[in-house]
């Protein structure tokens, strides 16, 4: 079958677009999830155009292949994983930025467009790109659109899915099916460009994206407020959010996190701080509303409040901030990294919970939020040569997804469902809800070819 196979996407496809080499293949079997299973793939194929993409869908619906789209595998829920005889169809070739349109304030991409260089790319027309995950430098738009991604600027920008105007997908039979718009106003039927946000390649194979662009802010100032305890810092969130302001980002690290980011790259920050606070504005005159945090930072009982003085300041706090995960992992040598949303007002008691978890299953989680949407990033760090100490960190995860949902949050904010939290899924959503997805699901890919075993 696996030579068959190779033969007839070679039809369609240029010899160096077709990857048969299992020890290449293997390569790309999985993303950046621990705790998911990856199967073996028969081939990897990098595709460069949208014909070239409906041929690879031609050929595994005729030959009942299941097909597992990927971009950069910088993803944290183990969506992208290869199943055992799959065609893994990597996007990262597809990488053209077809038209930036000031005037319209949209920008037409390829899926393997990577998010960086098309934020840099709109820059230069004084543009900008909001959703900023912080793998930002590898990850890919195809991606991002896939899993739904966030980043540090939603408190005031949102989400990718808010910047989705349209798309071009390919669907499982190889059909060229468009959706959405390049206005800025469109309501024309069910709204299909959101259904494929988030829907991690099970649908269809996006192949192309109308992207709407902000004008470019001016840069943003940080401030860094420390706390005694994190249910401060986390009153200060509230404090902040109820009182009308709009920050470009609000950041929260634990202590646990802030040691591991000094440890790593002796940043100087305080490790005295049971909690720190970023706190951001790109307003054309950011010191009043900078001031007027940092007063209720001090009321919700923070022991310093620097403002940075400078971009190059703010920059490097931002930076301490995006180094977090790379610090934890750093702590034990493996993490998993949840991203439990909760309602800001229950952000203090989903603080308290994963510490209270923490100290039961004996383990290191460090906590990093974009605390002005609720959105936490426990993070277990553990050994994964322990077996012990591996099932321990499978319980905390999933204990810290319960608290998640008895606060009446969600199971993810913007990592995505992929293997990682399939059971979670049904539990939040419940049996009419799967029955309904999976219905829909049903529609678009009847044979069930397209990324299987995700989600459901």
């Amino acid at each position: 079958m696996s030579h068959d196979l190779v033969n007839r996407l070679l039809t369609g496809l240029p010899a160096e677009a077709v990857l048969a080499d299992p020890d290449i293949t293997a390569s790309y079997a999985n993303d950046m999830a621990s705790f998911c299973p990856a199967g073996a793939p028969a081939v990897v194929v990098l595709p460069r155009t949208v014909e070239q993409v409906q041929h690879v869908m031609r050929t595994a619906t005729e030959l009942r292949v299941p097909v597992v789209p990927q971009g950069a595998r910088t993803g944290l829920s183990g969506a992208a994983n290869a199943s055992d005889g799959c065609i893994v169809l990597s996007l990262t070739k597809m990488d053209r930025i077809l038209e930036i349109n000031p005037v319209d304030r949209i920008a037409v991409v390829e899926p393997g467009v990577v998010n960086a260089a098309l934020s840099r790319a709109v820059g230069e027309h004084g543009l900008y790109y909001p959703p900023d995950p912080s793998s930002w430098e590898q990850c890919t738009i195809g991606g991002n659109i896939g899993t739904a991604s966030g980043g540090l600027c939603c408190v005031k920008y949102g989400v990718t899915a808010e910047y989705v105007l349209g798309l071009d997908v390919v669907l499982a039979d190889g059909r060229l099916m468009t959706t959405g718009r390049r206005t800025a106003k469109g309501v024309a039927g069910y709204d299909l460009t959101r259904l494929f946000v988030g829907s991690e390649g099970s649908l269809g194979i996006v192949v192309r994206a109308v992207l709407a662009l902000k004008p470019q802010p001016p840069q943003q100032l940080v401030l860094a407020a420390e706390f005694g305890s994190a249910a401060e810092a986390c009153d200060a969130v509230c404090r902040i959010m109820a009182g009308g302001h709009v920050p470009s980002l609000l950041e929260l690290m634990d202590r646990t996190t802030v040691k591991a980011v000094n440890d790593l790259a002796h940043m100087g920050l305080p490790e005295t701080t049971e909690a720190l606070l970023l706190a951001a504005f790109d307003t054309p005159d950011p010191a009043p509303d900078l001031a007027a945090v940092g007063a209720l930072c001090e009321a919700a009982g923070a022991t310093q409040v620097v403002p940075a003085e400078d971009a190059a300041e703010s920059e490097l706090l931002l930076q301490a901030r995006r180094l977090s995960l790379t610090a934890l992992e750093a702590v034990r040598g493996v993490t998993m990294i949840d991203d439990v949303c909760v309602p800001r007002s229950r952000l203090g008691d989903m603080l308290e919970g994963v510490d209270r978890i923490a100290e039961k299953y004996q383990l290191t989680i460090g906590v990093v939020a974009h605390a002005g949407d609720g959105n936490t990033h426990p993070t277990v760090c553990f050994d994964a040569q322990d077996p012990d100490e591996s099932r321990r960190a499978r319980e905390s995860f999933d204990e810290i997804m319960a608290l998640g949902l008895e606060l009446g949050g969600t199971i993810t904010g913007e990592h995505g469902v992929g293997v990682l939290k399939k059971e979670w899924l049904a539990r939040e959503i419940g049996p009419v809800g799967v029955e309904m997805q999976r219905g829909i699901k049903r529609v678009f890919d009847p044979l069930g070819i397209l990324n299987p075993g995700k989600l459901f």
